[in-house]
């Protein structure tokens, strides 16, 4: 068996490559799959100093519960040396305020990547009527943060982050982050 060794080299270098693209050529991070489920909807936030952003629900078939996602960039708000590096960070970039004004963390956050980028995600307890979950995740390009918010219409479900994750690395989302960000 000659050929034993070029076979086994040729499918570890197929499968390197199928790794590192999708197949349509574009990196891993630009997969169609994050975005099923989610469809856009009307912001439904007043005009405030960071404009209105992109809102996206996923229904309770494909999220396990119906779910909202906010989205928006802040351009020059984020720490330019660190990015979105320590919960302090978040707790100042985030949007959960926008939820309820009376909200706390639930733990500790912890660190995120959407494609190129590195940020943050953290639970947060929202008081209202009746009280919710809320999910922040913000992530940075230099000094620029796209910030996202994930509500339920009760608690969160347990995957809730990988849910969001996979829609903020979708293509539709990167490419309206790269338009935002002027990259």
């Amino acid at each position: 068996m000659p050929l034993k060794g070029p076979l086994l080299a040729l499918g570890l270098a197929v499968a390197a490559s199928m790794a590192t693209s999708t197949p349509d050529g574009d990196a891993p991070w630009r997969s169609r799959a994050g975005d099923a489920g989610w469809s856009e909807v009307k912001w439904p936030f007043l005009l405030d100093q960071w404009g209105i952003g992109k809102a996206f629900r996923c229904a309770a078939a494909d999220c396990g519960q119906a779910m909202m996602i906010y989205l928006r960039p802040k351009i020059g708000f984020c720490n330019c040396a660190t990015g979105v590096s320590d919960d302090a960070e978040l707790d100042r970039v985030g949007d959960v305020d926008l939820i309820g004004q009376r909200f706390a963390p639930i733990g500790d956050g912890r660190p995120i990547a959407v494609a190129w980028m590195n940020g943050r995600s953290r639970a947060y307890t929202v008081e209202q009527r009746q009280p919710r979950t809320a999910l922040a995740l913000a992530f940075n390009d230099k000094c620029d943060v796209v910030v996202a918010t994930v509500v339920g219409e009760r608690a969160l479900p347990p995957d809730a982050e990988r849910l969001a994750l996979a829609f903020l690395n979708s293509r539709m989302v990167l490419r309206w982050v790269e338009a935002s960000l002027g990259l």
